[in-house]
């Protein structure tokens, strides 16, 4: 790996690390004061802006950044896809508007959380401001990994100095909103700064175009959300925002161990683009050493985590999420599983030009996760949640070895 390669995954793990440091240190806290049942209202809410994130990001954070990393110098080019993104993102905005609009005028799915639903939007905007795909296709993330750590940290006095009660859910979804906001406003003054752009009208065809290509990547992440995202709201249905509340608990856990593996992948993804475009063997190559390192990486988490689990817990929680253990530790077999899965399908697959096979993967393993979520709820609770996610996540791994087995990928 060059110096240049080392420095973007530095810089990118000092911001996964921030964003999952930030929840361990405010976590125990916000659990705590909220309480279960508050702690489940902030999580159900957060959890449906979630879609409403997904949708914005269509498949941009993957396409554009391909595209830019394959003429990061040329202005005019890279110009024309900021421009066309952020217009295509302002459009997808514009959709969530009305979908919710109709969730508050003909449903109840958010009834009595409004104004912690309401306080969490910021997420959203805050997400459409910032162009990560820009400055990743770039390969240039110190300035925005500088940006990102500052604003998150600053998360961490609001959440203790005005978070003191159960009914402040909304309070701290506020928090990450002004948060989310300033660190996409930031961002863009720096893409300015450095004079990456200029003024381009897009026309039409190109909207077209940026839309068509991350179709596939969108719906991918669509089917990925949808077992994700999806486990949260359907468990907050069926059994409530306390029981929400556990599963969320031990899922954020989770994630913080899951995240060390992120900045890795993401520093990687396009100088793998870059590789395909010069020599297929030389890239091919680059991933099967991503595969030895982040596959291993990946399984020492795992064991570390389930090995962990009831300490993690009892330090972080205390006793009254008692519960959390055994979801914990069903959870704990996911970081392995999305290590392997996301060099085979991502860095991989989506590379390659197989994005319809990789939509494929992840739509059938989603509707697998679908199809026992309902049950596993019922009978298990969270522990239910948790194993169905386990399972969707086994099932597309399994799905991606065996294509690349059949396609003898790593044979060529």
């Amino acid at each position: 790996m060059d110096k240049k390669l080392l420095k973007n995954i530095f810089s990118l793990l000092c911001v996964q690390g921030v964003s999952y440091l930030i929840p361990l240190i405010t976590l125990p806290y916000l659990v705590k004061t909220l309480g279960p049942h508050s702690y489940g209202v902030l999580g159900f809410s957060l959890a449906i802006w979630q879609y409403f994130i997904m949708l914005t990001d269509y498949g941009f954070n993957l396409t554009a950044t391909q595209r830019i990393a394959q003429y990061p110098d040329d202005k005019y080019k890279v110009s024309l896809v900021f421009w066309e993104v952020m217009i295509c993102k302002l459009i997808l905005m514009l959709v969530c508007g009305i979908v919710i609009i109709i969730l508050l005028r003909f449903t109840s799915i958010l009834s009595g959380y409004e104004s912690v639903f309401f306080a969490g939007g910021g997420l959203l905007l805050g997400n459409i401001l910032y162009p990560i795909w820009l400055f990743q296709g770039k390969e240039s993330m110190a300035l925005s990994s500088i940006v990102n750590v500052t604003t998150r940290l600053s998360t961490i006095p609001l959440t203790f100095l005005l978070v003191n009660s159960v009914d402040d859910a909304w309070v701290s979804a506020l928090i990450n909103s002004t948060t989310s906001i300033l660190g996409g406003g930031v961002a863009l003054l720096i893409v300015y700064h450095k004079k990456w752009l200029i003024l381009v009208t897009p026309h039409k065809k190109g909207l077209k175009k940026q839309f068509l290509e991350g179709y596939h990547v969108f719906m991918s992440t669509a089917a990925i959300n949808l077992y994700t995202t999806s486990v949260t709201v359907i468990l907050g249905i069926i059994s409530g925002p306390i029981v929400v509340g556990y599963f969320v608990a031990a899922d954020k856990l989770r994630q913080a161990v899951q995240g060390i593996i992120v900045p890795f992948s993401q520093a990687c993804y396009p100088r793998i683009v870059s590789l395909m475009q010069k020599n297929r063997k030389d890239g091919l190559q680059f991933i099967r050493k991503m595969l030895i390192l982040q596959g291993g990486g990946g399984g020492i988490l795992s064991m570390f985590l389930f090995v962990m689990t009831p300490d993690i817990i009892n330090l972080m929680y205390g006793d009254e999420y008692y519960r959390s253990v055994i979801t914990l530790q069903i959870l704990s077999l996911c970081p392995v599983l999305v290590a392997i899965s996301n060099v085979l399908g991502i860095q991989t697959m989506l590379t390659l030009g197989y994005k319809r096979e990789f939509f494929l993967i992840l739509l059938i393993s989603s509707l697998f996760c679908i199809t026992l979520l309902y049950p596993l709820c019922i009978h298990l609770m969270e522990n239910g949640a948790a194993l169905s996610v386990v399972l969707s996540e086994f099932i597309a791994t399994l799905f991606m070895t065996i294509f690349m087995v059949k396609k003898k990928i790593f044979r060529s």
